[in-house]
């Protein structure tokens, strides 16, 4: 069975497309392609309040192409769904009307709590230590995701509009800060160490520079002395040293800024990156939802 996802956020969006295998009754998720665009919608959304005319067509001809490949590789089922910019957009729905009729794919905008819910619906804490309790941390462009897991049991979920693109365009406030600092000391609490699970491109690419090794955490104290020296560092010498892409370059130190608040306000040292993200989430929910059915 082959499944597709689309994730339309507000920095990107990803076609990933997977084949799942059954292996001694259990499935397997093998990686056919992972597609990434730079439509970068939060730019127009979270200053002119909608997706301009230039944006509009990227997202459309970008969705062309996303259905152009899942026939090629024949994907039996899929799933569309837009996060925090397309939410946003005054023109959202438009948009999605003319995508469905430019390229036959349905559009779902999800809320932020959704959003949160598809991160642990890849069950990452579920192979891993019952001694720590664990808090997912999803940074995208426009919302950070946070999902609370202890004794195998989702405990608290709440989306905050905090993200790179934000941040970047200097629109996130004092009290947007606050909030989240109160919520994460109010419910991010336990008894058992807490350790974090951190998701997002920006959270990947640092750990791949950090040269940990797959299944080992990064710490607190590397985060913020990454943070320190990109912060810096202009957009041009984040590119020209690390060999960064300009739309990653200009947001890894925001991203960064949100990773260290949240982890420092729950008091964890400590983040494991296992490469995961909402179009991950989507494709175990879609296979989750056909292995209901059939039972």
């Amino acid at each position: 069975m082959k499944i597709a996802a689309i994730d339309i956020g507000s920095n990107a969006a990803r076609l990933l497309i997977n084949e799942v295998k059954i292996n001694n009754r259990k499935p397997e998720f093998i990686k056919l392609n992972l597609l990434r665009i730079p439509l970068r919608l939060g730019m127009d959304v979270f200053t002119l309040g909608k997706i301009g005319e230039e944006r509009e067509k990227m997202v459309v001809d970008s969705m062309k192409i996303f259905s152009d490949l899942m026939k090629i590789y024949k994907v039996d089922h899929y799933r569309a769904c837009a996060t925090s910019a397309m939410r946003d957009a005054a023109n959202g729905k438009e948009i999605i009307e003319r995508v469905k009729d430019a390229s036959g794919i349905d559009i779902e905008i999800i809320t932020g709590d959704e959003e949160a819910t598809l991160i642990y619906e890849n069950h990452v804490a579920e192979g891993l230590d019952k001694e720590f309790a664990y808090l997912y941390i999803d940074v995208g462009g426009g919302s950070t995701e946070l999902t609370f897991y202890e004794n195998g049991k989702m405990m608290y979920e709440k989306s905050f509009n905090i993200g790179t693109i934000r941040l970047l365009n200097n629109l996130v406030t004092v009290d947007n800060w606050h909030e989240m600092k109160e919520e994460i000391k109010e419910n991010i609490t336990s008894k058992k160490p807490i350790v974090a699970i951190g998701s997002g491109g920006n959270i990947n690419k640092v750990f791949s520079m950090s040269k940990t090794k797959d299944g080992k955490p990064m710490t607190l104290s590397h985060l913020k002395k990454v943070y320190k020296e990109f912060n810096e560092l202009s957009v041009e010498e984040r590119m020209t040293k690390h060999n960064l892409r300009e739309d990653r370059a200009d947001v890894v130190a925001h991203a960064l800024r949100i990773f260290n608040n949240v982890m420092t306000w729950s008091d964890i040292n400590r983040i494991f990156v296992p490469k995961i993200s909402v179009a991950d989430g989507l494709i175990h929910n879609i296979y989750s939802q056909l292995h209901d059915k059939k039972k």
